[in-house]
C-alpha cells in the first residue's frame, strides 16, 4: 500500500517495470481507513480505479492535500469480498497490508480496510477480472514463497501471466469498465521499486 503514489499529469499511475494495465473504471467511490491526517483516519473520495497485474490504484477526482491516490499491491490484499446489497450499490471490501521499507518497524504501519463502491453502472466486467487476477497472482507467488517467509516483493506479481485472462474477458454492456487491449502510452521511465 502506498498513499499518494506517483502519477502522470493526466492522472495515470506511473508504471513499474513489467507492469501491464488491465483496465480502468470510472464512477467509483472509495473508502479507506488508517490514513494519517484524515478526519478520524478515514478517507472517502470519488474517482477511478486502475487495475494492473501488480496493483489496484484509486485516483481521486478531487485531490486534497492529504489524499490524491491510493496504491494497493495485489499480493498484499486479503479478505476481499464482493457484496450485492439490495438497497445499496455493489461493492468490494477487503484489507491491504502496507508496503514497509526493510529498515522500518512493521508494527508502526497498520493495515488498511478498504471498500470500492460501484456507483456508476454494473460491475460484471471488473469483478471477475479483479478476483481472477488476485487468484492468479497468489498461485504464481506460491512457487516463490517459503513457508516461513513473512514478506514478499509486491512487484513479483508483474510476472503473472494475464494475457489469456484479458483476451477472453466477458464484457458487461452495463459496466463502464474500459479494458486495455493495448498498453497506454506512458510519458517517461518506469519505476522498479515501491520504495
Amino acid at each position: 500500500m502506498a498513499l499518494n503514489p506517483q502519477l502522470y499529469g493526466n492522472g495515470m499511475p506511473v508504471a513499474f517495470v513489467n507492469e501491464m494495465f488491465v483496465l480502468i473504471r470510472d464512477g467509483i467511490e472509495f473508502e479507506v481507513n488508517n490514513i494519517y491526517g484524515a478526519h478520524g483516519g478515514i478517507v472517502k473520495a470519488k474517482g477511478r480505479i486502475f487495475l494492473s497485474n501488480v496493483r489496484i490504484v484509486f485516483v481521486a477526482d478531487k485531490p486534497t492535500q492529504i489524499f490524491t491516490a491510493f496504491d494497493m499491491p495485489l499480493l498484499y490484499v486479503h479478505d476481499e469480498k464482493f457484496h450485492q446489497p439490495v438497497f445499496h450499490c455493489n461493492n468490494i471490501s477487503g484489507v491491504v497490508e502496507p508496503v514497509v521499507p526493510n529498515d522500518q518497524n512493521r508494527a508502526m504501519y497498520p493495515a488498511h480496510s478498504f471498500k470500492i463502491l460501484f456507483k456508476n453502472g454494473g460491475c460484471g466486467t471488473f469483478v471477475p477480472l479483479f478476483l481472477n487476477l488476485i487468484k492468479s497472482v497468489r498461485q504464481y507467488n506460491q512457487q516463490f514463497v517459503a513457508s516461513n517467509a513473512t514478506r514478499v516483493d509486491p512487484l513479483r506479481a508483474a510476472q503473472t501471466p494475464i494475457g489469456d485472462m484479458v483476451n477472453c474477458a466477458y464484457v458487461d454492456p452495463s459496466d463502464p469498465t474500459k479494458i486495455y487491449l493495448q498498453q497506454p502510452a506512458l510519458e517517461g521511465q518506469r519505476r522498479d521499486t515501491y520504495h
